[in-house]
């Protein structure tokens, strides 16, 4: 057994854990990363890049359709399959070099390709070596969650793992679980021509609450989707002509062609000897960590999505750079969930940032003032004929607790309020800005705007004061 001792050994080499050895290697510490699957993790090689990709495919198939409001008229288009395939692997394939092991190993990490598993509170095995490290880091990640619905197991169906490897397109895709990365790729699925069926036990996006579910389910419907809320699937088998059929609560059966499940994800903490390290983990297999991301052995922090808090790429990269200011510069950190933004990318998206409208109320009631801007009222929504959506400003007094925003492109335009709610900049920074004329982007000077104009223009000692200022001005 090899012996390799490391300032810093980090297990999984997905977003977060590639994000603190490219740091921690440049600040000039001896680092070590353990990956025994892809390098890339879950968000290039089976979640963010491929299903982005898909999503694009899928655009530019109903793009072809034309707009008729527009004056322009289209016709169906002819769906390859197999080229639709080949630029989602491209697109995988133009950013992998970037997560190498080869670029690693360029900027002097030491790669392992194996599994990792504790042996001690300071020690891990990977293959034939010992890693002794001053810090370790588990980034492993997480996998779907299958549920124990009767019959299921015995069934051949998809993950998002396995999804994008089709060989051909689906004639009836149905899929357990209406959260992000169902409702994502039921709407691309059914635009590149596959029927798709979503059977969701409780609510769509139930987190995001029930004004954007509304508007999600509108949409989904508007591409021919079948939803089935609140309606768990009881059991799964064989239909007579060897098709997968589901059985619903109401004694509906539900035919078709291929299964996804996408009912939640499963934090990769299994077989890990995190009891050997002293590491607790909650009921859900979730590594247990305080604000600083470090788990009950101080010398172990854990990140992404083996954590409790947002499965989101940008939430491990967030946290990457906590550890590396805690662990390499020793500074104190405390991880903020109040700044995270999300984004549900079908169309239209959905981008939330802070409290939804819900929670907000139910912790300040009567205090919080909810403004609603309608794209329906900017201009360049107007001119491109695509008004559908909105943005939700949420505030206590001119305090920003939460933003939600429904329409085109919502996922670039949430960035202004993350800045705002990271710095805890007062809303009138956002009424002042100087924004291009026409864009989109007016529509966060408009619900700024739509705040304090009542509060300047009902007010009645503004027009004793201005007529005041023009008695006395020269």
């Amino acid at each position: 057994m090899s012996q390799i001792k490391a300032d810093i050994a980090i297990i999984g080499a997905g977003s977060g854990g590639l994000s603190v050895a490219a740091g921690a290697v440049q600040m000039g510490m001896d680092v070590v990363l353990i990956e025994a699957d892809q390098m890339g993790g879950d968000c290039l090689n089976y979640g963010c890049v491929p299903s982005k990709a898909l999503i694009s495919a899928a655009r530019a198939a109903i793009n072809a359709h034309g707009a008729a409001h527009l004056g322009i008229t289209g016709a169906a288009p002819k769906i390859d399959w197999g080229a639709v395939q080949a630029h989602v692997k491209g697109t995988i394939a133009a950013i992998a070099p970037h997560d190498s092991q080869d670029r690693f190993e360029g900027l002097g990490v030491r790669v392992l390709r194996h599994h990792a598993r504790f042996t001690g509170p300071k020690t891990v095995q990977a293959g034939p070596y010992t890693v002794t490290a001053r810090r370790f880091v588990v980034a492993a990640g997480a996998r779907a969650a299958i549920p124990p619905i009767p019959g299921l197991a015995d069934m051949p169906y998809h993950t998002n793992e396995t999804i994008f490897d089709l060989p051909k397109l689906p004639d009836h895709l149905i899929i357990l679980g209406g959260g992000v990365i169902g409702v994502e790729l039921a709407q691309a699925f059914a635009r590149l021509g596959a029927v798709v069926t979503v059977i969701e036990a409780q609510t769509l996006v139930a987190p995001l609450g029930q004004h954007a579910a509304d508007h999600l389910r509108r949409a989904l419907r508007l591409d021919g989707v079948q939803i089935h809320e609140n309606a768990p699937a009881q059991s799964v088998s064989r239909s007579a002509d060897g098709r997968i059929a589901v059985s619903m609560p109401d004694g509906q059966i539900i035919d078709g062609s291929h299964l996804l499940v996408a009912t939640g994800r499963r934090a990769n903490t299994q077989g890990m000897g995190l009891d050997l390290a002293h590491v607790h983990c909650d009921q859900a297999g979730k590594i247990i960590v305080n604000s600083a991301l470090r788990s009950h052995n101080r010398r172990i922090y854990a990140i992404g999505d083996v954590t409790a808090g947002p499965d989101f790429t940008h939430m491990a990269g967030y946290q990457a750079g906590l550890v590396l200011r805690n662990a390499a510069l020793g500074l104190p950190v405390k991880m903020r969930l109040d700044h995270v933004p999300s984004v549900v990318y079908t169309d239209h998206e959905i981008a939330s940032i802070g409290m939804s409208a819900d929670q907000a109320l139910a912790k300040y009631g009567d205090a919080v003032q909810i403004i609603t801007q309608p794209f329906a009222s900017n201009d360049r929504a107007r001119a491109e004929g695509a008004t559908d959506g909105e943005l939700r400003l949420i505030l206590r007094k001119s305090r920003v607790l939460g933003v939600q925003i429904i329409g085109r492109n919502a996922g670039d335009l949430i960035a202004p309020w993350a800045l705002m709610i990271s710095a805890k900049l007062p809303l009138r920074q956002m009424a002042g800005m100087i924004l291009p004329y026409p864009t989109r982007s007016e529509v966060h000077k408009s619900a700024a705007g739509a705040y304090f104009a009542p509060k300047l223009f009902a007010n009645p000692w503004l027009a004793r004061i201005v007529r005041l200022v023009q008695k006395v001005l020269p």
